[in-house]
């Protein structure tokens, strides 16, 4: 046995070492080169402040910069590029980066640019130096500056003829200048400048205006490092003064098909409020499309009125194309009349998807068929019709792959969603300037089958607006959230003595709440801050704050009716024969979000929630209730198997049955905190026509009860501020996702550093030390004891998109 194990040690010592071999011979860049050509090791920009060595670092030629000292782009090239011991010259593949090939002239260009860009920055003195070291085909590149004395702004005139331009960008400046004097000369101020002005004038009515119109002179003094800035805004060659122009006469114009325009288009004959509208396809109704047309009759130009237009247009997305021209009106009026020209694209579409979700020893499928009609009732209405099914199975338990079905799961659900706030009260006041509001009407009918556990029925019907205040503000608020909940229990709550069973007893709480059958009605609220943001490398706070409130109103009804109830005795009120829920449940979302530069970025997360019951209710909807672990929680755990506190399922579900029906319902609770730490970084360029990048992150979380109640009748799995560090799970890992530009495909390996429901006397919560040593015997143990869970230090997550 002990020659085993050496004879295993040393195999695993090859292999690990001929990994190393292989992959170093990959990443060797010189390998595969002419003997008369250099890789580009290193690029360095000497005596240069740090303020602009990064910036003047892109102005060096692409094709001259070294790759990370990984090599891992230039190890994946060199795999599919090369061919008998050269790089091939045809039929290059997308994968990986060629190796930096030294070329004179592209470091001369690189030189000259990054001399360009120190003058650009205030050092008009500015010198660069190149300098090119070769050892063993391997080339050395050094930048070596002198910037020479930093000018700056010591005076600015302006030189506009035009007193009403004049007057309207003196007025204005002060909110985006960047011109000051004293300032270090800089043309990307003078340049924000010019954009200002362009976009300040196009607000205000100039509809000719444009950018070449802006002009600066920059008087500089190389003796005393001054710069005098004269800013010029120019009148047309033709004109005395720039002329500001109102909206007329706007057409609106809807083609016969996605196929475009006839040779020949009849307009509309009508003109209404302003505005002709012709529809040649005869599918949509006029005011659902001209409501979000906002380049009115008589109002001043301003291209934001355009801009709003073009997007509000496309978003009711049952056009493929959008498009604004002007046409100036053939009178001295000053008037441009806008042409607005939209092609419709398919409004009914079908959709059929399956699922193979698989995870700690359970696989299943699911299947489903939503179909989509982008346009009702005339009027970018989007319907939605979708019934889906799916299965759910144990594997590893000796029999086949669908020999254990312990779940089954079928819905039917629809919806309507209308591209208007349908509220009479606060509809006015949300116009759709800042994005588009929707009024959503939705219902589903699930049905859920757990395996000698519990069957479940829920018809749910609701009522949402989706508004949006600022561009990175949105809000959800839900006024009617109904739910009807019924549930029966698959097995005998008594044992042969005609006595109720220890472990009903003991799990009397999931048990009540499966068994079930109630209403709810509330109502719900979302607030969003920059979510806009979230696909971007960008520093950024971003937060999310949710309520759901529910049975105020059937309480209060209640009441009114005299409705004698006693909940905490078993018996609440009831509407319609059965009781309803009341309680609270806020939760918060907050990340931090810093960009680091290039494609990385560092995340941290802080994720709450509480549910709290009160009044007609003694417990919160099993529904309602909080899960730890998941691929978008604490990774090192399987969603549903963590927690609460610190509950161990072996010493509170004593028989395998038992442990086997309550999989994934015994730990939830009323409480979670979550936390993440995420760093996030590019690993290839091109992979297989996306980029695959990677992460490292630190989880860490759990879920609570937070009750004292009989339901609760296990003092390890309630919240106590004391208890907090010994209830925590921590977890570690490393992660890949490939970024297919619409699509990110997300693979997360999590390993379990902390377990907390690891209690007893000799059991250590940090089990990583057990994955190191001793793993298998303290897998054997817990197997023994939990059966047929079984301890997996390692948990396999997949999912679509970024897990927060």
């Amino acid at each position: 046995m002990k020659a085993y194990y050496i004879y295993k040690k040393n195999v695993r010592f090859r292999a690990i070492l001929l990994l190393i071999i292989v992959f170093a011979a990959g990443c060797s860049s010189t390998k595969y080169i002419e003997d008369y050509q250099s890789v580009v090791k290193k690029v360095k920009i000497d005596s240069l402040n740090k303020t602009f060595e990064e910036e003047a670092y892109n102005y060096i030629q692409k094709d001259i910069r070294p790759t990370s000292t990984i090599g891992v782009n230039v190890f994946l090239y060199n795999i599919f590029n090369t061919k008998n011991g050269r790089y091939k010259t045809s039929n290059i593949k997308s994968i990986g980066s060629p190796p930096p090939i030294l070329d004179s002239a592209l470091v001369e260009i690189s030189r000259n640019q990054i001399e360009k860009y120190l003058v650009s920055k205030g050092y008009f003195m500015a010198k660069v130096k190149s300098d090119i070291k070769v050892k063993n085909q391997k080339a050395e590149v050094l930048f070596t500056t002198d910037t020479g004395p930093e000018f700056s702004i010591s005076e600015i005139n302006y030189e506009i003829p035009d007193s009403a331009v004049k007057s309207l960008y003196l007025s204005k400046k002060e909110l985006f200048t960047h011109i000051k004097k004293g300032m270090r000369y800089d043309d990307d101020s003078l340049g924000h400048e010019r954009d200002q002005i362009y976009q300040l004038m196009k607000e205000n009515g100039y509809y000719d205006f444009a950018k070449p119109y802006v002009k600066y002179l920059v008087d500089s003094n190389s003796n005393a490092s001054k710069a005098k800035v004269t800013l010029q805004i120019d009148n047309p060659l033709d004109k005395p003064h720039h002329v500001k122009y109102t909206i007329g006469e706007t057409n609106l114009l809807i083609a016969p098909n996605s196929d475009g325009y006839p040779d020949t288009v009849v307009l509309n004959k009508r003109i209404f409020n302003g505005l002709r509208y012709t529809d040649l396809s005869k599918k949509f109704r006029r005011n659902p499309i001209v409501r979000y047309n906002f380049l009115r009759q008589g109002e001043q130009y301003d291209i934001r009125n355009e801009t709003t237009t073009f997007d509000r247009l496309y978003e009711l997305n049952v056009f493929k194309n959008v498009k604004i021209e002007y046409q100036k009106a053939k009178d001295s009026s000053n008037k441009v009349n806008p042409f607005i020209q939209l092609i419709p694209q398919k409004i009914m579409s079908n959709r059929v998807e399956g699922e193979v979700p698989f995870n700690g020893g359970t696989v299943g499928f699911t299947l489903s068929n939503t179909y989509t009609n982008n346009n009702f009732f005339r009027g970018a209405e989007k319907f939605e019709f979708q019934v889906k099914g799916g299965l759910q199975s144990r594997i590893g338990q000796g029999g086949g792959l669908f020999g254990d079905v312990y779940q089954r799961d079928f819905s039917v659900s629809t919806s309507l969603s209308v591209p208007r706030l349908m509220a009479p009260f606060f509809s006015k006041y949300v116009t759709g300037k800042n994005g588009m509001p929707h009024t959503i009407f939705s219902a589903s009918y699930v049905y859920a089958l757990q395996k000698d556990l519990f069957t479940r029925k829920v018809i749910q019907t609701s009522l949402t607006y989706e508004f949006i205040e600022t561009k990175s503000k949105l809000h959800s608020f839900t006024p009617l959230n109904f739910e009807y909940r019924t549930g029966n229990i698959l097995f005998d709550l008594v044992d042969s003595t005609g006595n109720i069973s220890d472990p009903v007893k003991t799990n009397a709480y999931s048990i009540a709440l499966l068994d079930r059958k109630d209403i709810t009605l509330g109502i719900k609220y979302t607030y969003s801050l920059n979510a806009d943001k979230l696909l971007s490398n960008k520093s950024f706070i971003y937060f999310r704050g949710n309520i759901d409130v529910a049975g105020n109103l059937l309480q209060g009804i209640s009441k009114l009716t005299g409705t004698k109830s006693d909940p905490k005795n078993g018996k609440p009120a009831e509407i319609l024969g059965l009781p309803f829920n009341q309680y609270i449940r806020p939760e918060v979302d907050v990340r931090w979000y810093k960009g680091l530069g290039g494609e990385r970025q560092f995340v941290a997360r802080l994720n709450a929630g509480v549910g709290y019951a009160y009044g007609n209710s003694t417990e919160i909807p099993f529904e309602k209730q909080f899960f730890a672990g998941g691929s978008a929680g604490v990774r090192a755990w399987q969603a549903r198997t963590l927690g609460p506190g610190n509950y161990n399922r072996g010493n509170r579900i004593l028989t395998k049955e038992l442990r086997r029906a309550f999989f994934g319902i015994d730990q939830l609770g009323e409480m979670h905190i979550e936390a993440n730490l995420e760093y996030r970084y590019k690993i290839v360029d091109k992979f297989f026509g996306g980029k695959l990048k990677g992460a490292v992150f630190l989880d860490m979380g759990n879920v609570w009860n937070v009750s004292d109640s009989a339901s609760h009748p296990f003092p390890e799995t309630r919240f106590q501020f004391k208890n907090l560090a010994k209830q925590i799970a921590i977890g570690t890992g490393v992660g890949f996702r490939y970024d297919v530009q619409y699509f990110v495909f997300r693979f997360d390996v999590g390993l379990k550093l902390k377990d907390p429901q690891f209690t007893g006397e000799g059991e250590s919560q940090w089990v990583i030390g057990k994955f190191f040593s001793g793993g298998r015997d303290f897998k054997a143990a817990y197997k023994l004891k939990n059966d047929p869970d079984s301890y997996r230090f390692v948990q396999y997550n997949f999912g679509i998109g970024m897990p927060f």
